[in-house]
């Protein structure tokens, strides 16, 4: 018997916890708690809440683009969708329906998820570029509905609503931005959580699967369709959920948020941040917001910008910001990062002197087709240029090559010790399992 209860005993283990990612948690639950504390202005909590709506989305995004490679043009339909069916939830509850406010994303998400399985059924049938069409005529579509349908979709004045209404415990009315900020950090910490916990089941695992081997899955006897079917179901409950918080936070819905022009951000900022990292969305997440709120009052070539950093992204660094984070930290990991401090000061110098300079020209050739009737002059970063006269393209013109040439001569030379210090990784990790 005690050999028995022995053996028992041995055979049982315990895996150890993680710390790190205890401690990874913690410290993002610690971001959202003291955020609005450290930017206090009205302005920022409107932008934290922004960026809390927009991780959920993004990571919701991701789902489907980096777990399961599935390249949709049509997610905006369902955080859509859970907007409008949150505003509409929102006014019956101001019409005195018994719902807590602090629940109609939910309800937003759950309407998602029922879109999801009509319009998914269909849609997840292909996969690859297939799939990313027939996600883009859905999307077409349900904006074109949004367009022809008012009673639904309020036409082109929307549908707005009052988020301070029904039942107010402990005084809480969501009337004050910071109060509906702790709602939306609440969510975001959840859904972020439940998201990254789907990774870690078998069905996340056998997403991955379908993404880098579909033929082999289905010869083991799993069907691809249904894994993809089940996923998107879930991509879009979590979008919904985003959808209905920015019902909350705007109180208006338009058909804007149904839009292609809605996806395309989706699916730019989710690659510009790295799709084949969890947290990379969470980084494109904060890009977008901050590209569509500060840098778009900064200047009108925002669009512009944005388009020539995405190129410059996929050319560069396909897997994004993401991934150069974690480039850099497997060589700091070897002890190799230090030595290429200073190369990396330099790159950023001057290539901040070079965009600086194209940016000056830019500003100049915007100033001319659209601010035309308030003269030739303008104002950029504080100098006075006109953009009339050949010294300020001539000046602009030098600052550009400078700070090119001076980029493009240490990126040779980072670029050699780059490749020396992948080498000395590689040889390493080969010494190592010959060990």
């Amino acid at each position: 018997m005690a050999t028995t209860q022995k053996s028992n005993s041995a055979s049982v283990s315990f895996k150890p916890m993680n710390v790190g990612r205890f401690v990874v948690w913690f410290g993002f639950a610690l971001i959202l708690l003291f955020a609005p504390m450290l930017f206090t202005s009205s302005l920022s909590h409107t932008m934290l809440s922004q960026m809390g709506i927009a991780i959920i989305v993004c990571l919701s995004y991701n789902m489907l683009l980096g777990q399961g490679g599935m390249l949709s043009f049509g997610h905006a339909v369902y955080s859509g969708m859970g907007s409008f069916l949150a505003i509409h939830t929102l006014n019956t509850v101001s019409g005195g329906f018994p719902l807590p406010v602090s629940l109609i994303p939910i309800a937003g998400g759950l309407s998602a998820m029922v879109v999801a399985v009509i319009l998914g059924w269909v849609t997840t049938k292909k996969a690859a570029t297939p799939f990313a069409m027939i996600t883009l005529g859905v999307g077409e579509l349900v904006w074109a509905m949004s367009l022809m349908f008012p009673e639904f979709f309020g036409g082109e004045g929307g549908v707005s609503g009052n988020r301070v209404a029904g039942s107010k415990p402990f005084g809480i009315t969501f009337g004050p931005q910071i109060q509906l900020y702790y709602l939306i950090a609440i969510y975001t910490f959840v859904c972020t959580a439940l998201m990254f916990a789907f990774t870690r089941t078998p069905l996340g695992r056998m997403l991955n699967a379908v993404r880098d081997n579909p033929e082999r899955v289905e010869f083991v006897g799993y069907d691809t369709q249904r894994v993809r079917y089940i996923a998107f179901i879930i991509a879009a409950f979590f979008a919904g959920i985003s959808g209905g918080l920015a019902a909350l936070n705007f109180e208006i819905v338009t058909s804007e948020v149904v839009s292609g022009y809605r996806s395309g951000a989706y699916l730019l900022f989710t690659f510009l941040g790295g799709a084949t990292f969890f947290f990379g969305p969470i980084l494109g997440a904060i890009l977008m917001v901050l590209a569509f709120v500060l840098l778009s009052e900064l200047t009108k070539a925002w669009l512009l910008y944005l388009g020539l950093t995405f190129m410059l992204m996929v050319m560069f660094a396909p897997g994004g910001i993401a991934s150069l984070i974690m480039m850099n930290l497997r060589v700091a990991s070897y002890g190799k990062l230090k030595p290429m401090l200073s190369k990396y000061l330099v790159l950023f110098i001057s290539g901040l002197v070079m965009l600086l300079g194209m940016a000056a020209m830019v500003e100049m050739v915007y100033h001319l087709q659209l601010n035309q009737a308030l003269g030739s002059e303008l104002t950029f970063l504080g100098i006075k240029m006109d953009a009339k006269t050949v010294s300020s393209w001539l000046a602009s013109l030098i600052v550009f090559l400078a700070g090119l040439s001076v980029f493009e001569y240490t990126r040779r030379n980072f670029a050699v010790q780059w490749g020396q210090a992948q080498e000395y990784i590689e040889n390493e990790i080969k010494r190592k399992e010959s060990l």
